[in-house]
């Protein structure tokens, strides 16, 4: 092999999920920069490094530079000491403090750091605490480079090195020589495969048990990822087998042992007459879902605390007090709301759902009743408040979760203090979340859950609405009429039709409307339309602000109208801001709007919460976001929660509602052309939907109807007797 020395100028490209990386580096005594390309994620501009391969030529691109192995190495030129201290590696110095402390010192700089940090006070701009800040950062660094040598020569890059080390501290090495395969449990961005490929390094074979076990909770983890709550018995062997390339055999002996240590729980299907068809659970939600059944269950039977009352005339009260008129189905709603324990209500947009909230408060604060109000997401808490004038808090706030504390701090020994518990947009809620809110309801209180039952199911496991329903063991009401307000709403009625399986009414009409349709097929023209729209016609036909109104939802992450690659195209539209952080193949800049695509309960951020990012601090390392004015802190090695937000999925757009919606539909998305998907989509949109496509991919769309089938037994147990007993946890 071949061995070139340099510094890094750029990277100018890196796939993230294969680590493949294309950057320029300078050589010593070499005028043009040399393109060097391989596996080298993690490796930031300015960083000196030794790079060991081979020279290939690529026909379009010329002479490259192939690196098989690679280090980092301390710089010995000035201009590579400013490079290396300015890169963002030391935190407390950003390129303006590294060129006054070279400027200072020379050759000499990363001597006084070391060994005579004090005399850092002589340098313009540093004071005590900064000189402490980088004192500090500077031993962490140190520690980290050990640590970074021996994971970096078992095939862990310099990213994952920092962030193994910041979770498992001076014991990194240890654990990982013990179980790398905690590192997929542990390490956000570090997954099976990744773990898989460090344990192969450190010598663990491919037929171990070890390796069998963790790639069993892999897949299954994997499957919940898929919404499933178990996976049947023989296809979950299967795709283990195919994952793994392990006999069968192993698979089941892995099965076992997860079995005995309690990791999972394996259990007849429910409701099955043919064949013997055995289940296979991760532990926390075999647990989830038989206890939320058995809550749920109970609840219903144990009286409210309620003062007999007439309804009827109550119901009457409400309509005069709010000064409306209920319909039928929506009397009925009310109605069952004020007398039942556990009552559903689902219907499309338009169908008056808050006018039901707003109604049912008003009824139960007469009776003197606590009510809480409460929803899935920041955004749908919001919504519901600013609706009702009631306070409404996420699920999350509404049960204390406190991760130091070790999660929600309301449950069944210190239940939420309420007679009636409303939650809105309950279609999202998964399994888990739902089990821990029922544990906090009070055995008197009544529960009643809002959504849309046609929309996507929650991004979690489960299909909780659909099961309750399904059950037939509780009060559901289902709104269908659409009320005058909402008559004239291209964007409800075009919702509707969609959802009933018709096509919308895509006519041209006169004036401004609120749902128009653009023709076009091709992709590239596409793109250039949405950012056409987004820029320019919306903001100057209907007076939306681009960036903070107007959101642009697709069916897709991938492809050239998919989430990814429309971030990086509205980004230089919306925002060419060049004065940003680089993470992988994304950019940040200040001004940027960005979405938190994780839960993270220390900063009471969640999935799917949208903020822009205000401030970037260089020598601090720390990213600025405001999240609907609530500023927010994000260090460099945590930008991996952070995704571009110009565009995002319809997923993502779940339980949020924005101005204006743009959304492309393509025959390209056809793996996800399904009716509740652009249903979805559509009902994201509250004044403005444009959708950008093809009347082909539209009508693929709406003819199907068949939603991927999740795995889960909440509507048969709570058909059951829960006295049956269950043949259960049984070694197959």
């Amino acid at each position: 092999m071949d061995t070139i020395y340099g510094y890094l100028e750029r990277i100018t490209y890196q796939h993230e999920e294969t680590n493949f990386m294309v950057a320029r580096i300078k050589e010593k005594g070499k005028k043009d920069l040399t393109t060097i390309i391989g596996n080298l994620t993690g490796i930031n501009p300015g960083e000196s490094l030794k790079l060991d391969g081979k020279w290939v030529t690529n026909k379009k691109y010329g002479p490259q530079f192939q690196v098989e192995k690679y280090e980092t190495i301390i710089p010995a030129t000035v201009h590579g000491i400013e490079k290396y201290l300015g890169s963002g590696l030391i935190k407390g110095i950003g390129p303006g403090m590294a060129r006054r402390m070279v400027k200072k010192f020379q050759l000499d700089t990363l001597e006084v750091i070391e060994h005579a940090p004090e005399r850092l006070l002589e340098v313009e701009g540093i004071g005590p605490k900064r000189v402490e800040m980088i004192t500090r950062a500077w031993e962490d660094q140190k520690e980290i480079k050990e640590i970074m040598v021996f994971l970096q020569s078992h095939g862990v890059t310099a990213t994952y090195a920092a962030k193994i080390y910041k979770q498992y501290g001076e014991e990194s090495i240890q654990i990982v020589q013990a179980n790398p395969y905690r590192l997929a449990a542990d390490i956000r961005g570090i997954g099976f495969l990744t773990a898989d490929r460090i344990a192969r390094c450190l010598g663990i074979s491919s037929d171990s048990i070890m390796r069998a076990e963790e790639g069993v909770l892999y897949v299954l983890y994997a499957l919940m990822d898929e919404g499933h709550v178990y996976y049947p018995y023989q296809p979950l062997i299967d795709r283990a087998v195919e994952m793994l390339q392990v006999s069968s055999e192993l698979i089941e002996s892995a099965l076992n042992n997860l079995l005995t240590a309690q990791r999972i729980a394996i259990e007849e299907e429910l409701e099955n007459e043919g064949e013997p068809n055995p289940l296979v659970y991760l532990k926390p939600f075999y647990i989830a879902e038989t206890n939320l059944a058995r809550r749920l269950t109970a609840l219903k039977q144990v009286p409210a605390q309620v003062r007999s009352f007439a309804v009827e005339k109550a119901v009457t009260w409400a309509e005069e007090k709010l000064k409306i008129q209920l319909a039928a189905r929506q009397k009925e709603a009310v109605r069952l709301a004020v007398t039942q324990k556990v009552t559903v209500i689902t219907g499309g947009p338009g169908t008056g759902k808050t006018t039901i909230i707003k109604a049912i408060i008003k009824i139960l604060k007469a009776l003197k009743l606590k009510v809480l109000l409460a929803a899935p997401t920041g955004r749908a808490a919001k919504r519901m408040q600013e609706a009702t004038g009631q306070e409404a808090k996420t699920l999350h706030r509404l049960l204390e979760y406190a991760p130091q504390k070790g999660g929600f701090q309301r449950n069944q020994n210190h239940p939420l203090v309420a007679e009636a518990i409303i939650v809105d947009e309950a279609s999202m809620i998964d399994l888990i979340l739902m089990h821990n809110l029922v544990k906090a309801v009070p055995p008197h209180a009544m529960l009643i859950l809002v959504g849309d039952v046609n929309q996507l199911p929650s991004v979690g496991p489960g299909s909780v609405l659909n099961d309750l329903i399904d059950s037939g063991q509780f009060p559901v009401v289902t709104l269908t009429d659409i009320f005058r307000q909402s008559e004239k709403s291209r964007i409800v009625i075009n919702a509707h039709r969609i959802n009933r399986g018709e096509f919308p009414d895509l006519r041209k009409v006169g004036g401004l409307t609120d749902f128009y349709f653009i023709q076009e097929d091709d992709p590239d023209k596409v793109v250039q339309k949405i950012i056409e729209m987004c820029k320019n016609r919306i903001p100057r036909r209907f007076g939306y602000h681009p960036l903070r109104e107007v959101q642009v939802i697709t069916p897709m992450h991938k492809t050239s109208t998919g989430a990814n690659a429309l971030n990086l195209e509205l980004q230089k539209a919306l925002n060419p801001n060049k004065k940003g952080v680089s993470r992988a193949s994304t950019q940040f800049n200040p001004g940027d709007k960005v979405m938190q695509v994780a839960n993270n309960y220390e900063k009471e951020v969640y999935n799917g919460d949208i903020g822009w990012i205000k401030k970037i601090d260089f020598e601090g390392q720390e990213i600025l976001v405001d999240f609907e004015d609530r500023l927010v802190v994000y260090d460099f090695t945590d930008l991996d929660e952070l995704v571009l937000a110009y565009a995002v999925s319809v997923h993502k757009a779940q339980g949020s509602e924005y101005p204006v919606v743009v959304m492309p539909l393509l025959t390209q998305h056809y793996i996800l052309l399904q009716r509740n998907l652009l249903y979805t989509g559509i009902t994201r949109g509250k004044h403005l939907v444009v959708l950008i496509g093809t009347k082909k991919a539209l009508a693929i769309a709406i003819r199907n109807n068949k939603t991927q089938k999740r795995y889960s037994q909440l509507n048969k147990r709570l058909r059951r007797n829960l006295n049956d007993e269950v043949k259960t946890n049984k070694e197959i």
